[in-house]
């Protein structure tokens, strides 16, 4: 694994992410698609949540103990429960850009982890701590693609009557 490039990614986000949510108005961080998907408010609420809770949390615990059990997380659940659509952009925002910081600076000051030590999940078997730092950086760009869809997806609506095509296809 090239640990720098990976924890360089996560670094990068922190540019990343703002970037794409700059300059939404609260209606558009707020906005859903017809077919129930998250918003971009709830996208970065998650972000938020699983820096903390998720992967951070869990890539200490499998460098620490891999035979801790990990703590539960429940995604779509917390979504209703903290009532994600209903919090204010600027401060989700700057809570996330605060935790990836503490986060890389954490990844950084680390002395000779053992990126091998597994933690035996109950549904997906051994999962290293170097598989979870990798897919934390991974997880950060599927919540891009994510809020790019959504940002696709609202140029769709607000240019009805007309179409996008010409733009060229989303799924390529």
């Amino acid at each position: 694994m090239n640990f720098s490039k990976i924890v360089d990614a996560l670094d990068r986000f922190r540019v990343v992410l703002p970037a794409l949510v700059s300059g939404l108005d609260d209606k558009a961080v707020r906005w859903r698609p017809p077919n129930g998907h998250w918003s971009v408010l709830e996208i970065v609420c998650h972000l938020m949540d699983e820096e903390v809770e998720d992967f951070r949390k869990r890539v200490e615990l499998t460098l620490r103990d891999p035979a801790e059990p990990w703590p539960p997380i429940d995604p779509e659940g917390v979504a209703v429960s903290r009532a994600y659509n209903e919090q204010q952009m600027d401060e989700v925002l700057q809570r996330f850009l605060d935790e990836r910081e503490k986060s890389v600076r954490w990844l950084r000051e680390l002395e000779n982890p053992d990126w091998d030590h597994a933690y035996e999940h109950p549904r997906f078997g051994p999962i290293q701590a170097g598989e979870v730092l990798a897919a934390w950086a991974a997880h950060d760009q599927l919540h891009v693609r994510q809020i790019a869809k959504r940002l696709f997806e609202m140029c769709q609506q607000d240019a009805e009557p007309y179409g996008v095509h010409y733009a060229g296809d989303w799924r390529a």
